[in-house]
C-alpha cells in the first residue's frame, strides 16, 4: 500500500475522514484502504495567563490516504463528498515518496528531538520585577518556586501590605 493525497474542500477534512472511515467499516473500501490521516500539529496559545494547547491542520485542504488503488477504489475515493480529487491528477494519482510520508508523520529518525525539561532560573530570596500581567511594574522577592507547575510565588508590597502572587516564570525578570 502507498500513501496518496486527497484534495478536500477547506475546513471539511474531518468530514472526509469520517466518511472514508465509515466506508472502510462498511466493507466497500476495507480491503484497499487501510488508514486516513489529517496532518495536524499542536499549537500553544496564551489565553490570559493560561496556556491552551490546540491541534490544527498544518496542511489545510489535504487528507492523506494509505491505499492500494485497484478497481473501483480510485472512483470511490474521488467521489467522496467534499473531495476535489487526488493530488497529482485524476487519471493516475501520484503516490507520496516514503521520505515525504515520514516527514509529514513525524518519523524523521535523523532529527530526533528529546523533550527538554525547562528549569526555573529563580531561587527563593531573589529580587525580581513583574513584567507581565496586572501587577506589571511591581518589585518583590521570590518566596517559593514550584518546578512542577512552572510557577513562582513572589511577595510584592501592594498598598503597604505584602501580598503573595503566583506567577509564571515568564512573567518576571531579575532586577
Amino acid at each position: 500500500m502507498q500513501w496518496y493525497v486527497l484534495r478536500a474542500v477547506g475546513g471539511k477534512e474531518g468530514k472526509v475522514k469520517e466518511y472514508i472511515d465509515a466506508e472502510i467499516k462498511n466493507g466497500r473500501l476495507g480491503g484497499h484502504v487501510s488508514q486516513v490521516l489529517i496532518p495536524t500539529e499542536k499549537v500553544v496559545q496564551m489565553r490570559g495567563t493560561k496556556r491552551v494547547i490546540k491541534e490544527r491542520s498544518y496542511l489545510p485542504g489535504y487528507v492523506l490516504v494509505e491505499a492500494r488503488l485497484v478497481g473501483e477504489t480510485v472512483y470511490e475515493l474521488r467521489n467522496t463528498p467534499n473531495v476535489l480529487g487526488f493530488l497529482g491528477g485524476m487519471d493516475n494519482p501520484t503516490p507520496l515518496r516514503e521520505s515525504e510520508v515520514n516527514r509529514i508523520l513525524g518519523k524523521n529518525d535523523s532529527l530526533e528531538i528529546e523533550p527538554v525539561e525547562v528549569q526555573i532560573p529563580y531561587l527563593p530570596g531573589d529580587s525580581v520585577k513583574v513584567v507581565d500581567g496586572p501587577f506589571s511594574g511591581f518589585s518583590g522577592t521570590v518566596d517559593k518556586v514550584d518546578n512542577d507547575k512552572k510557577k513562582v510565588t513572589v511577595n510584592v508590597k501592594v498598598f503597604g501590605r505584602v501580598t503573595g502572587l503566583d506567577l509564571g516564570f515568564m512573567q518576571i525578570a531579575k532586577e
